[in-house]
């Protein structure tokens, strides 16, 4: 009979529906957000892992190319996640206060910003791809090789930032059903197109590392055009619809005052991550595949981790906006436990076998070692992790990205970056430097943002 009734709510949870989490069970609540958001990110984090199979039977110069590629497009990444932080603060609160125009007025105005600055990145990244790749130190073999994959990624990026922004939008509205469909279709037919184009089939023709580009760009234009269709379309009580079509010089205002935070948040964290890349990249192509491929191993557990802090973003969100502060720390406390728990678990059996599953996507002994390393010292950090997300999420939701932004200030860059660089220069650890640093670092993220929020100053924000 139990396990009947956890089928009919796991059922439940991936039906499409815009829910209200303001009263009822919260485990409830969570358990119906992080389904969907969880398996969501279990999609994306395996999108990572195959992506990077498939490049890694290219070749070395391969995986470097997408390590590097991958740095610098973080910075967009951090601008789709900024504004995405925005929507779903914004959108939650008018959902709580059952504001619902109000709510798709907010969406459209973060899909129209979002779309004007990628347009923007797309250029750049695209005439100066070959720029990019050297001053991330790329030797001369990856830049040559791998240019091209660049520029593809980069000029198809209005995809990346689209699935980034939708989906938060969706997720603020407590439909996260459709944000996990999208991202599913989105990657799955990326995971189909990889090997196609990379390797050729029959009459399609071998295109190598661009093939995995194109891939990638069609899979999440599709997920995009899908997430449009449900987000104009329906009879939910929440959607974008004529009336919504208008510029809102206010709204604009508030939405770049929010996620100004957010995108510091995601820009000091990307910087720090390029930062540490370009250590990486000084003891060579070889330490760079190994520490690329760790992280995207890393992602595969850290991802849905991040899909639990985003259940806990939009619980705190319509909790606040329905004045149940208390429902909304709750909420946070009970997150942080279950996202805790299962990166616990993740990062045992890292430790016990990192360089295995670094094994799985190369078979050079050097770059096993390396990777093995990179997923043991900094797996060591993992429990430290779940609390970090899901604190820094919550802060999101409740729309202070403010604080979240100054955290990363002091502990990524005043902390992480001169550590890394004195572990790995200055003592000759080399990639294990900047491992560890990343470890202790992100350990002591926690701790800040865990201290931070007991305070209480997050329920105060006024969106």
């Amino acid at each position: 009979m139990r396990i009947k009734n956890y089928l009919n709510h796991f059922k439940q949870a991936l039906q499409e529906a815009d829910r209200e989490y303001t009263s009822g069970s919260i485990r409830k609540a969570i358990f119906y957000l992080s389904v969907p958001m969880v398996l969501e990110m279990l999609m994306e984090s395996l999108f990572a892992v195959v992506d990077i199979f498939f490049v890694g039977k290219i070749g070395i110069h391969a995986v470097a190319t997408v390590g590097l590629t991958e740095s610098v497009l973080t910075i967009l990444y951090s601008v789709g996640i900024g504004l995405s932080m925005a929507g779903t603060a914004m959108v939650s609160r008018r959902i709580g206060e059952g504001k619902f125009r109000n709510a798709g007025d907010a969406a459209f105005q973060v899909i129209l910003i979002g779309v004007l600055i990628s347009v923007a990145i797309g250029l750049l990244g695209f005439f100066f791809a070959r720029d990019l790749l050297r001053l991330m130190g790329g030797e001369s073999d990856v830049i040559d090789t791998g240019f091209k994959y660049t520029r593809i990624i980069f000029a198809g990026n209005v995809s990346i930032m689209l699935l980034f922004l939708i989906n938060g939008i969706f997720r603020g509205a407590g439909n996260a059903a459709i944000a996990m469909r999208s991202l599913w279709l989105a990657n799955g037919i990326n995971i189909v197109l990889d090997p196609l184009l990379i390797f050729g089939l029959g009459p399609v023709p071998a295109m190598g590392l661009e093939g995995a580009a194109i891939a990638t760009t069609i899979g999440r234009s599709v997920g995009v055009i899908y997430q449009c269709y449900h987000l104009v379309g329906g009879e939910r009580k929440f959607a974008i619809r004529r009336i919504n079509l208008i510029i809102r010089w206010k709204t604009i205002s508030r939405i770049l005052q929010l996620s100004a935070g957010g995108m510091g948040q995601f820009l000091v964290e990307s910087a720090s991550w390029i930062f540490l890349m370009r250590v990486v990249s000084m003891s060579g192509s070889v330490a760079l595949a190994g520490y690329t491929i760790a992280i995207r191993v890393m992602i595969f557990t850290l991802l849905p981790a991040f899909g639990m802090s985003n259940a806990a973003a939009t619980l705190v969100g319509q909790n606040l906006g329905a004045n149940e502060p208390g429902r909304a720390e709750s909420s946070v406390w009970l997150t942080a436990r279950y996202a805790a728990t299962f990166l616990g678990i993740c990062g045992i059996i890292f430790v016990l076998g990192g360089g295995s599953f670094i094994g799985i996507f190369n078979s050079d002994l050097d770059v096993i070692r390396i990777g093995g390393n990179a997923l043991v010292i900094m797996c060591l950090g993992y429990v430290f992790f779940a609390y970090g997300m899901v604190m820094t999420q919550s802060f999101n939701g409740a729309g202070d990205t403010r604080t979240p932004l100054i955290i990363n200030i002091f502990v990524l860059w005043i902390f992480q970056i001169p550590l890394a660089y004195i572990l790995s220069i200055y003592l000759n650890l080399g990639a294990n430097g900047v491992f560890t640093a990343v470890a202790i670092s992100h350990s002591l993220h926690a701790v800040v943002a865990v201290m931070i929020f007991r305070r209480g100053k997050w329920k105060l924000v006024q969106v």
